[in-house]
């Protein structure tokens, strides 16, 4: 099983959030139990700003995370799912980059592991999403 990460749940545990720490720590450990974790270059990019330049590489490899970088066909599904939300009245800017990890995950891996944002399960259909704090 490979298990794509969202930033969210990375977040959850390296800031130590008071609401979600707890459920997003156990969800990766069970996930990384139950086979390989990847993480996408926008999701690397948003977690970097929490770390000392010297300490990236130790969480890479204490959670044997791989790198797994993105497709021309992964870019081109997200941006035919935000050009759909746009269409329904979505606003350009934020959302880009999950509508990159979303897509990345569908593409690259059995699931992602994330907390549902309203629009991975509206856009991503075909994806199967877990969301440590609906456990």
């Amino acid at each position: 099983m490979v298990t794509a990460v969202d930033t969210s749940v990375f977040l959850d545990v390296l800031l130590d959030d008071p609401k979600h720490a707890s459920t997003s720590l156990v969800a990766l450990h069970r996930a990384a139990a139950e086979g390989s974790l990847i993480i996408s270059e926008t999701s690397l990019a948003e977690v970097v700003p929490v770390f000392k330049p010297e300490d990236l590489q130790t969480f890479l490899a204490d959670w044997k995370l791989t790198l797994v970088p993105s497709t021309q066909s992964v870019a081109v599904l997200a941006g035919e799912m935000f050009r759909a939300y746009m269409e329904r009245g979505g606003k350009r800017g934020r959302v880009v980059p999950d509508f990159l990890i979303a897509a990345h995950a569908q593409q690259l891996a059995d699931r992602l592991l994330a907390r549902e944002r309203g629009y991975y399960r509206d856009y991503f259909n075909q994806l199967t999403l877990w969301d440590p704090s609906a456990d």
